[in-house]
């Protein structure tokens, strides 16, 4: 199990969220080694990257290590889906796809680009972040004449109401098979969900529509994901469409679903097996 470094912030909490898993994957005959991300593969063993948090704020070293990844060491998911996932602009490939996205440009992000950005999605908020990035990790809102951080690489998009409101969905996905939905909604007018900033997490159903747009952007991918968070936002004009897909260290959300660690070791088995 790949883990985020021993001297990490991330580090504790990540050996807590392991031991969710220790006993589903014990009874089907796999024991969870914990390694940190930045070791590489090791000895070779089979390698579920699920918790390797941190690599965001280490790029350059997190993208080393998948291209040195040696092709006799079973690394879930897949290094080529791991770097091709790494970077956000991947939405942009999906939406080529056909994929529905939050509205998005990639640049570097500056008070010209920011400027053009208002005007570019006709809206007076934008959320800027790094185009590699996680857990809202310098991810900022602003509003027309506010001053802009510059930031390289940046992802920019409209601010969307929903977040507040309805909120984000989060699908699951464990073997290409759809497991349960999660809904994250920011609380006290903030616009990140995640629970350290106040969001509140609840299970929730998945739409026809809601599994319809998940579905499109998974079959989208050039490898097939072990495992994959997909999360939807509603646009004003009333659609769905893809906030971010999860391929690399997802919170699975165990909570919220059915035996979910059971399901993930089932399908980590069969696939070692294939």
């Amino acid at each position: 199990m790949l883990m985020p470094a021993a001297d990490s912030d991330y580090a504790a909490e990540a050996v807590e969220m392991v031991e969710d898993y220790r006993a589903a994957f014990a009874a089907r005959g796999l024991v969870l080694a914990p390694r940190p991300w930045t070791d590489g593969p090791g000895n070779g063993a089979a390698a579920l990257v699920l918790f390797s948090w941190g690599y965001h704020v280490d790029a350059a070293r997190w993208a080393g290590v998948l291209a040195d990844w040696p092709d006799g060491a079973p690394l879930f998911n897949p290094p080529a889906l791991l770097r091709w996932n790494m970077r956000k602009t991947y939405l942009a490939e999906l939406e080529s796809a056909g994929v529905p996205i939050v509205p998005s440009w990639f640049g570097d992000a500056d008070a010209v680009s920011v400027a053009a950005a208002f005007d570019r999605f006709g809206v007076d908020t934008l959320v800027v972040k790094p185009q590699v990035s996680g857990g809202s990790y310098r991810t900022a809102r602003v509003r027309r004449g506010d001053p802009v951080e510059p930031l390289a690489e940046a992802i920019v998009q409209p601010f969307l109401p929903a977040v507040g409101e309805e909120g984000e969905l989060s699908l699951l996905f464990i073997g290409g098979a759809f497991s349960h939905a999660v809904r994250k909604v920011a609380q006290g007018g903030d616009f990140r969900i995640q629970p350290q900033f106040g969001g509140q997490l609840s299970r929730a159903e998945a739409s026809d529509e809601a599994r319809a747009v998940a579905a499109k952007a998974l079959a989208a991918l050039p490898v097939a994901p072990l495992y994959a968070r997909v999360d939807l936002i509603r646009l004003p004009g009333g659609g769905l469409a893809l906030m971010e897909l999860e391929a690399i260290e997802p919170d699975l959300y165990v909570d919220f679903g059915e035996d979910v660690p059971g399901k993930l070791a089932d399908t980590l088995v069969a696939a070692l097996v294939q």
